[in-house]
């Protein structure tokens, strides 16, 4: 006697049909937000629309409204869901790092860089940067979550060299911004034709290393881990 066949998708068509409808479900939210960036980065928030977002996932508009209430709800979840939680990843490798305060920092830029900059979400500064004047909800937002966040972790990098007389003492609010301008302006770069050619990689290294060098310590600074008022 033939034994019978275990394979329940081969005796049950329908069973197949909706296990795969239910994948194609658990992704949607993925696709929607992947989608929503390519667009907004693209073509910036103000111009595109939910249709333009639900055409370019391959689902309706009334699809994405299940999942989101409008479009400013969207970038949020682009932004909670793809940011933050890189920015929590960051928070721990800090937390264990063993080396020196110029490591530290490089390895802060490079992670940085590897995580957001190499990546599509590279897109996003260029794109608060454009409508943050327009839209001030989705850029206090975007300040509270992503900037507030990765400049404490720039900070806890400096703050740690300095601690350890590697670092000179330095205003850490102004240090930090000098830290994050480049990097940004490099994500900038990548998603536009300002600087056409430029090897962003070979930048990110001169980047760091002029910026190691000019936060070194000097003869006659005070080695007492506090930095400058």
């Amino acid at each position: 006697m033939k034994p019978e066949n275990t394979d329940c998708t081969e005796r049950c068509p329908v069973l197949e049909t909706v296990t795969r409808w239910t994948r194609r479900k658990d992704a949607r939210p993925g696709e929607i937000l992947d989608a929503a960036l390519d667009l907004f980065v693209a073509r910036g928030f103000s111009a595109t629309k939910v249709e333009d977002i639900a055409r370019a996932a391959g689902v309706t508009a009334g699809t994405i409204y299940r999942y989101y209430a409008n479009k400013e709800d969207i970038l949020k979840a682009v932004i909670r869901e793809s940011l933050v939680p890189t920015l929590q990843e960051g928070e721990q490798l800090i937390a264990q790092f063993d080396g020196s305060g110029p490591e530290l920092l490089a390895f802060v830029i490079r992670t940085w860089w590897q995580m957001h900059g190499a990546t599509k979400l590279s897109g996003i500064p260029k794109l608060m940067i454009a409508e943050a004047s327009n839209f001030p909800e989705l850029a206090r937002f975007h300040r509270e979550e992503v900037i507030a966040r990765g400049e404490n972790l720039i900070a806890s990098a400096i703050q740690f060299g300095i601690d350890r007389g590697e670092f000179r003492p330095v205003a850490l609010d102004v240090a930090v911004k000098v830290v994050v301008a480049p990097v940004v302006m490099a994500m900038v770069w990548k998603n536009t034709d300002i600087c056409p050619g430029l090897d962003l990689d070979h930048y990110l290294e001169e980047v760091i290393e002029t910026l190691i060098h000019g936060l070194g310590a000097r003869p006659g600074d005070k080695q007492n881990g506090e930095s400058e008022a």
